[in-house]
């Protein structure tokens, strides 16, 4: 499964109301960190199929899942399980810590 585009409007049903736990990047264009680690939550997405959804937030668009979320800096992920926010992070990371850290967070 691909990652899947969430904006202000489609928020809650991507994230809070989903079945399985969910990672939420918040992200925009010029934030160069954030492309970094873009193709790696790509693979992730696909590798993880069905154990946990992978969703992105252009901040720039949809400022107010941000504002929501008290998101200060990009790239920002969170994890919710069950609609909470079980986990959360800031900046870059290699695949690899990404992957532990939402393996251990669901």
């Amino acid at each position: 499964m691909a990652t899947v585009a969430a904006t202000d409007d489609t928020f809650d049903a991507e994230v809070r109301n989903s079945d399985i736990p969910v990672v939420v990047d918040f992200w925009a264009e010029w934030c160069g960190p954030c492309k970094q680690i873009g193709p790696s939550l790509e693979e992730l997405s696909a590798e993880m199929d069905g154990k946990v959804k992978i969703v992105k937030v252009d901040v720039d668009s949809n400022p107010n899942a941000a504002a929501q979320m008290g998101v200060r800096g990009i790239p920002a992920l969170f994890v919710f399980k069950d609609g909470e926010v079980v986990s959360n992070r800031n900046g870059a990371a290699p695949k690899a810590a990404l992957q532990s850290w939402i393996e251990e967070s669901i």
